[in-house]
């Protein structure tokens, strides 16, 4: 331990019989380590590894409707996104113009915010319903569970 000049850490390092690393080359002065570089790699690729194992992966579910969608229908799109949500996944639902029928986006806009008000005790809006094109969407994502 300490600062050295690099001809000497290198020195020392090849005297054991191991390998100079730099360990964080931003800091100041650069900190580097003597270990077995290939041991060394070796361990960063399985943290690395670790990491990717224990990122949780977003999964979206979309669920589709039509701007004179009826009740039933509704209550039967709004009982799959409610299982979607409890499962973790996040839910888009839009309304899908097609036609003619883009002249009633009040009716689908409506729709979208009576099915993100049903599924308030089961998650959160992300986006408020927004106009793309034929569609217009909503976006909402599962509430955080209590631990």
């Amino acid at each position: 331990m300490g600062v050295y000049p690099i001809q000497e850490a290198i020195k020392v390092a090849s005297d054991i019989g191991l390998d100079l690393v730099e360990i964080s080359p931003n800091a100041v002065p650069p900190v580097c380590k003597v270990v077995d570089y290939s041991k060394f790699k070796y361990e960063q690729k399985k943290k690395q590894k670790e990491i990717k194992a224990k990122a949780h992966k977003t999964v979206i579910k979309e669920i589709r409707f039509g701007p004179n969608t009826e009740e039933h229908d509704f209550n039967f799109k709004l009982k799959h996104a409610q299982n979607f949500l409890e499962e973790g996944a996040k839910v888009k639902a839009y309304v899908h113009f097609a036609g003619r029928s883009i002249v009633f986006k009040e009716r689908g806009e409506i729709l979208l915010l009576r099915f993100a008000q049903a599924l308030e005790n089961y998650g959160r809006v992300e986006q408020l319903p927004k106009l793309e094109g034929k569609r217009m969407s909503i976006f909402v994502a599962p509430k955080a569970k209590a631990k």
